[in-house]
């Protein structure tokens, strides 16, 4: 493996880092305005990375979808993977909020994922793409900025999809709930231990062609348009 090669999973790894981190202390900091300290007083709204890993979601999948690829004859793969979910009580938040503030909670991650995003959009476009002339530190700060985007349209686009167990279908639970449509609330929450199985088919199959690759693909060529 060449030298250039550790510089780009490294960038990959900490760009993840601050993607997922990120994303979880959002849903937290959000709950916190409407009133629900879980996530403060679990000590989850640290940007210590070592308080939100998740044994599948941070490492496990992360490794799968970046070296399998590879190991299979793809010139590269793709990281990919999430962190422990932050604790919230959702009562005290529609308490205070109603169902609004709920869906502000659940889209919270993904307006940062898609914020960091764009932010990494300018920054990327403003850089010249390195050269063998750069120094280290030019090579790196442009693969990370580069990984960031990515990671984070691509986090975004999952976290959007109605997949029990997360944010997409978290939402539409508390949408519904809101009109009253408890059948479909309903619905996903008896369906909540299936998300992971749900991901791993995604992830497995063509189906991420077009419910991940397709939609992503279409974002970052409007963002570096």
């Amino acid at each position: 493996m060449e030298f250039i090669d550790l510089l780009k999973i490294l960038a990959a790894v900490l760009a993840l880092t601050v993607a997922i981190v990120g994303h979880e202390i959002m849903h937290g900091l959000v709950a916190y305005i409407y009133g629900d300290t879980t996530a403060k007083n679990a000590g989850r709204l640290t940007i210590n990375p070592l308080s939100h890993v998740d044994l599948v979601g941070t490492i496990l999948v992360p490794a799968a979808t970046y070296f399998l690829p590879m190991l299979m004859g793809s010139d590269s793969g793709f990281l990919f993977g999430w962190a422990k979910p932050v604790p919230i009580n959702t009562a005290t938040v529609i308490k205070r909020g109603g169902y609004n503030a709920a869906m502000q909670v659940d889209l919270a991650g993904i307006v940062y994922n898609f914020t960091l995003a764009a932010f990494a959009s300018i920054a990327i476009l403003s850089m010249s793409q390195p050269t063998s002339g750069d120094g280290l530190l030019y090579i790196f700060t442009y693969l990370f900025v580069f990984q960031l985007l990515i990671i984070n349209v691509v986090l975004g686009v999952f976290n959007l999809l109605p997949i029990p167990q997360f944010d997409g279908a978290h939402f539409i639970m508390h949408l519904s709930l809101k009109y009253k449509l408890n059948s479909i609330a309903e619905f996903f929450y008896k369906n909540e231990r299936y998300g992971i199985i749900v991901v791993l088919i995604i992830l497995m199959t063509p189906l991420k062609n077009y419910l991940l690759i397709m939609p992503v693909q279409t974002i970052l060529s409007m963002l570096l348009s």
